[in-house]
């Protein structure tokens, strides 16, 4: 399913090639480290988004480093086209992050690439506020986003 979720069109450029994409979701699901969640509708109880979200100092991000201990870091994709373009993707971000902060972590960030609008905007809409710009491990910019406890 996931792969086949990374091979939509809507998701191309921003995530790489599904099967690399889910050896890695296996190797961090064994590591322990990535908190990972398959989204689904209440409604029709059915499958649409993946997300996970991690310690943001757990891996060689230099764009999280100066983070306070304890941040979380999300990442995710609407992976059923059926539900773009309805909200679902601002709802369960906004759920996620506010569950973690409630937990205690000081802040939720997300790291989107800086030409990738609309996870810019769905990110704005769930509640998350525009940073800065910085490079990421591979060097491309990207927007950090944060959401703060409220």
């Amino acid at each position: 399913m996931l792969r086949d979720w990374l091979a939509q069109p809507h998701i191309g450029g921003w995530w790489g090639d599904g099967w690399v994409e889910t050896k890695l979701m296996d190797e961090d699901l064994n590591s322990g480290k990535v908190d990972m969640r398959i989204v689904w509708h209440a409604g029709t109880n059915q499958p649409f988004a993946y997300v996970q979200d991690y310690d943001a100092r757990a891996f060689p991000m230099p764009h999280y480093a100066d983070l306070p201990a304890g941040a979380r870091a999300i990442d995710t994709f609407l992976g059923d086209p059926a539900y773009l373009g309805q909200g679902h993707a601002s709802g369960y971000l906004a759920q996620r992050a506010t569950e973690l902060t409630e937990k205690a972590a000081p802040c939720v960030v997300v790291d989107p690439d800086i030409h990738n609008a609309r996870a810019i905007a769905t990110y704005k809409k769930a509640g998350f506020t525009p940073s800065h710009i910085a490079p990421c491990e591979d060097g491309d910019p990207v927007r950090i986003m944060i959401f703060n406890r409220r």
